[in-house]
């Protein structure tokens, strides 16, 4: 009798040992995970900058280079100064603690790292419809006050909840956007419009008719390289916003991958009713605009509804790539079409293909709230600030720097030297 109550003493105190050690795990994995996903995301910085210099030209190749550095190097720094803290502490419409820092410890630093190069993300998105135009010192004080003014007050509202001290208002809705197409996204999408608008188009962009001209860009090559590593780095995006090592990670990783293969294919179908060819770019930008449409509902919908969004995505690039060039709206690589136009597109899709209550209008209302209301922070607030820089600082290099490239205007450098100096000088 007291050797089968030791036994069962024993196994009892063993399930207990085991569950505190299976917790233990858990916890260090769901840290490993975001850590890795952090990095991963981290590693999208260098595929936004091939991106871009590829999409332009050779002129600016080092002058992109320098502004996707500078976005993480600045945009991290004010995220920890004062950007973690408007979007996560403590307050009803922007947080007030936290700042520098203050007051985190343990898993607050992992959350934060993951938290910060997705600020970073949101602010590198205007690079790309400011290039080859804009002087560098503006665009770094444009950088560092989206980083740390006008896409914090947006998470504030959409996110704040994930930290635990406050819920924010869009969040308290029921509002559904769970990687970022409309809180990153779409919020540096319009931002970047709104920058477009204020520096005017590129010399030579439009004709004397304001009809839009091809200039291409100098390396698909490069560009074609930078949409691999964006899209590898969406897994970390996607499936790292789950914040935990668990089972689920893995469908939010097939619908990221089948939203950016449908997004490919319908661009370039598309291309070919719209521009009698294969177009390179617009796949290119296809399968970008997939992965910003599913990024809101890439945990909640089936994968059949990430390929219909990833399709729909695709067509609306291509679409609303020509519609800005027909408002004389010059954007190099089309990053409000992809970012702005198809992050909002995903944002609506969160909700119309929610697998939990399909097509809920209540959901959708929602859905175009946060939206609409991004739309306005992202545009309106975009819009003050470029005016204010143009005001003081100025926002465009002059003529000459222009058409001699701003490698050498605003760096005295080539990033092609064995070949550019002889050919680059007031190229169009």
């Amino acid at each position: 009798m007291k050797k089968r109550l030791f036994m069962y003493l024993f196994t009892i105190l063993s399930l207990g040992l085991f569950a505190e050690g299976t917790e233990e795990v858990q916890t260090n994995l769901n840290w490993t995970w975001t850590l890795i996903a952090a990095a991963m995301v981290f590693f999208m910085q260098a595929g936004f900058a091939m991106v871009e210099t590829g999409f332009t030209r050779a002129k600016n190749a080092g002058n992109i280079m320098m502004k996707n550095a500078m976005d993480f190097s600045m945009g991290i720094l004010a995220f920890w100064a004062v950007g973690f803290a408007f979007m996560f502490g403590e307050g009803k419409l922007i947080g007030t603690t936290n700042f520098f820092g203050q007051g985190l410890a343990g898993w607050d630093w992992t959350f934060f790292i993951f938290q910060g190069v997705f600020a970073a993300t949101a602010a590198t998105i205007l690079s790309g419809a400011l290039a080859e135009r804009t002087k560098f010192g503006s665009y770094l004080v444009i950088s560092f006050f989206v980083t740390a003014i006008i896409y914090p007050v947006l998470g504030h509202w959409a996110w704040a909840g994930l930290y635990g001290k406050s819920t924010g208002w869009l969040e308290s809705l029921g509002f559904i956007d769970f990687a970022g197409s409309t809180v990153v996204h779409s919020l540096g999408g319009w931002t970047a419009l709104a920058g477009a608008i204020a520096v005017g188009p590129r010399i030579g962009k439009f004709d004397s008719n304001g009809k839009a001209k091809a200039i291409p860009g100098h390396s698909l090559t490069l560009a074609a390289l930078g949409v691999f590593i964006l899209w590898f780095g969406w897994f970390g995006f996607n499936s790292g916003s789950t914040t935990t090592g668990t089972s689920e990670i893995g469908l939010i990783a097939v619908n990221t991958c089948l939203a950016a293969a449908a997004g490919s294919i319908s661009a370039l179908i598309t291309s070919i009713f719209k521009f009698k060819t294969y177009d390179i770019g617009m796949t290119l930008n296809g399968a970008l605009a997939g992965l910003v449409g599913i990024t809101a509902g890439c945990a909640n919908v089936a994968p059949w509804a990430s390929v219909v969004i990833g399709i729909i995505a695709g067509i609306l690039v291509v679409l609303s790539v020509v519609f800005f060039d027909n408002r004389k709206i010059d954007d190099p690589v089309g990053a409000v079409s992809v970012h702005g136009v198809c992050g909002a597109w995903g944002t609506l899709a969160a909700g119309i293909f929610n697998a939990e209550d399909l097509f809920n209008v209540k959901i959708i209302g929602v859905q175009a709230i946060g939206v609409i209301t991004c739309f306005l922070i992202a545009f309106v607030g975009g819009s003050i600030l470029f005016k204010i820089i143009k005001a003081t600082m100025g926002l465009r290099v002059s003529e000459e720097e222009e058409l001699r490239g701003l490698d050498i205007g605003e760096h005295k450098a080539d990033a092609y030297p064995d070949f550019q100096s002889s050919s680059s000088t007031y190229e169009i």
